[in-house]
C-alpha cells in the first residue's frame, strides 16, 4: 500500500531525526518562552496527540515571535521570525519530506538551501559561465523576498504535487500564524513566509522554482541561492532584453517585486554574487571577495583585539575567537582567488596581535623582562639598551609595536605556536590556512 506525504511526515525516524535537528540548532525560545530541551520532552510525552491534531488539520500554530537584526554596513534591520520550539518540530518534519520529495525536480542551477550543494558550486557554475564568454551579467535584486511571498500561489504551486488536504492546511497554518512583536499578537499573516523557521528554507525554492523553469526554458545562463538571482549572456543589448523580461514576469506571474535600483546590468568586475565578484586574469575569469567584506573582516578582529577586551579577558580567548572569525572567513570565501590580500592580512593581523600582548604585558619592567626571554630564547642578538629603549619608550603601543625589536622577537613563530603554559591556542596564519582551503577548489 502506497504511503501518504502525511504518513512520512508522521514516521517515527522522521519525528526523531527532526527533533535532534531543532535540537541541535538550538535557537531561542518563541512566544512561549518553551527551551528546545524543553520541548524535546513535551514533544515526547504529547506525541500521539500531537500527531493526531496533524492527521485531522487541527493543529493549531502558535504565533512567531518578531526579532530584528541589523543589516551590514548600517542598511537598517532584517526581521526575523522565531516559532515556538514545538511548531519549529512540526514544521521540521514537514520541511524534510518536502525536501526529500522536491529535491529532484529543482533545477540544477538552483544551489541554496539544498543537500550536497552550497554557495561555493554556485560560484563555480558562475566562473564557468564567464569563461564560456557569458561576460556581461544581469543582477537582479528580488525586493524583501520573505516578507511577500504570495500564500495562494505557494499553496497552488504545492498543490501540483501534494494533494492532500490535511498536509496542505498544516502549511497554510505555518504561513498564516500571527506575529507577536513588542508583546503584542498581530493578525493573521496574509503574505510572506518566517524568515527563520526551519521550513521557509525548502518553500522558498518550491517557490521559486517557477522561475528556474521559466529561465530554463528560455535557454538562459543562471545562477540562484535562495533570492539571490543572476542571469549570464553575451552582449549588452541581451543582457538589458532579459533585465526587462524576466523583471516583468517576476512581477505579474509571481506577484514579487523588482528592486529596479539595486538590479542591474553591469560587467563581471562590478557584479556582485553571495560576497563574490569576479576578476580576469590574464584571460581567465576567477572569484574574489567584495571590498566591503574585507572591511567587515577587520573591523569583527578590531573588536576582539583592541584595549578594552585586552583589559577584560584573557590573550587566549582573544586569540580563540579571533581564530574563530578568520577561520570562518576564509571558509567560506576560499574559493576566491585572495592570496596577496591574505598575506597582507597576516601582517595587519599579527600587528594587532603585537599590540594586544604590550597592553596586557603593561608595565615597562615586564614588557623589558618579557622581551629580554625571548631574546635569550631565540637568539636574536638585541642588546640590553635595544631592548630598554622599547620598554621605557614614550611611544604608544600602536609604534611600538611596528619596531624591528617587537616585530623580531614576538615573530610569526611566538603568536601561531601554542602556549600550553598560558593555555592559549596559536594565532591562526591566514596565508597558510587559505592557501590549505583554497587547494580544494584548483
Amino acid at each position: 500500500m502506497r504511503r501518504s506525504v502525511m504518513d512520512w511526515i508522521l514516521d517515527d525516524e522522521n519525528i526523531k531525526e527532526a527533533i535532534k535537528k531543532v535540537v541541535s540548532n538550538k535557537g531561542a525560545p518563541g512566544v512561549d518562552g518553551m527551551t528546545v530541551e524543553a520541548a524535546r520532552l513535551y514533544f515526547r510525552e504529547h506525541e500521539e496527540e500531537i500527531k493526531s491534531l496533524m492527521r485531522s488539520g487541527e493543529y493549531k500554530v502558535e504565533p512567531i515571535r518578531r526579532v530584528y537584526i541589523p543589516k551590514p554596513n548600517g542598511g537598517g534591520q532584517r526581521p526575523l521570525g522565531i516559532p515556538v520550539a514545538v511548531d519549529r518540530i512540526v514544521m521540521q518534519c514537514v520541511a524534510q519530506v518536502l525536501s526529500l520529495g522536491y529535491d529532484g525536480r529543482f533545477s540544477e542551477h538552483s544551489f541554496g538551501y539544498r543537500p550536497n550543494r552550497d554557495c561555493h558550486w554556485a560560484m563555480a557554475e558562475a566562473v564557468d559561465f564567464l569563461n564560456a564568454g557569458y561576460t556581461w551579467v544581469v543582477d537582479l535584486d528580488i525586493s524583501k523576498f520573505f516578507d511577500t511571498v504570495c500564500h495562494d500561489k505557494l499553496i497552488s504551486n504545492i498543490r501540483e504535487k501534494v494533494q492532500e488536504k490535511e498536509v496542505l492546511k498544516l502549511i497554510r497554518n505555518f504561513l498564516k500564524a500571527g506575529v507577536m512583536e513588542d508583546g503584542l499578537v498581530g493578525p493573521p499573516t496574509e503574505i510572506g513566509v518566517p524568515q527563520g523557521s526551519p521550513i521557509s528554507p525548502v518553500l522558498s525554492n518550491i517557490y521559486l522554482d517557477k522561475l528556474d523553469k521559466e529561465l530554463e526554458a528560455r535557454g538562459l545562463h543562471f545562477c540562484r541561492y535562495a533570492d539571490d538571482v543572476i542571469v549570464f549572456v553575451k552582449s549588452e543589448m541581451a543582457a538589458n532584453r532579459v533585465m526587462n523580461s524576466i523583471s516583468n514576469w517576476i512581477e505579474k506571474k509571481l506577484f514579487l517585486k523588482i528592486n529596479r535600483e539595486k538590479s542591474k546590468v553591469v560587467r563581471p568586475w562590478n557584479a556582485s554574487f553571495l560576497g563574490f565578484s569576479f576578476w580576469n586574469n590574464k584571460g581567465t575569469w576567477d572569484a574574489r571577495p567584495l571590498p566591503d567584506r574585507k572591511v567587515r573582516l577587520k573591523r569583527k578582529i578590531r573588536r576582539v583585539l583592541r584595549r578594552k577586551t585586552a583589559r577584560a579577558t584573557t590573550l587566549a580567548q582573544q586569540f580563540t575567537k579571533a581564530n574563530q572569525i578568520v577561520g570562518g572567513w576564509i571558509n567560506y570565501y576560499s574559493f576566491g582567488s585572495m592570496k596577496t590580500y591574505m598575506g597582507q592580512f597576516g601582517e595587519w593581523l599579527r600587528h594587532r596581535a603585537r599590540i594586544i600582548i604590550l597592553m596586557q604585558w603593561k608595565r615597562p619592567r615586564t614588557i623589558f623582562k618579557n622581551l629580554q626571554k625571548l631574546n635569550r630564547k631565540f637568539s636574536c642578538g638585541f642588546t640590553f639598551e635595544d631592548i630598554f629603549k622599547v620598554a621605557n619608550s614614550r611611544l604608544g603601543h600602536f609604534k611600538r609595536a611596528c619596531g624591528n625589536v617587537v616585530n623580531f622577537l614576538i615573530s610569526p613563530k611566538v603568536l601561531e605556536t601554542p602556549n600550553e603554559k598560558l593555555k592559549r591556542p596559536g594565532l591562526i596564519n591566514p596565508l597558510d590556512y587559505y592557501t590549505l582551503k583554497h587547494a580544494r577548489f584548483v
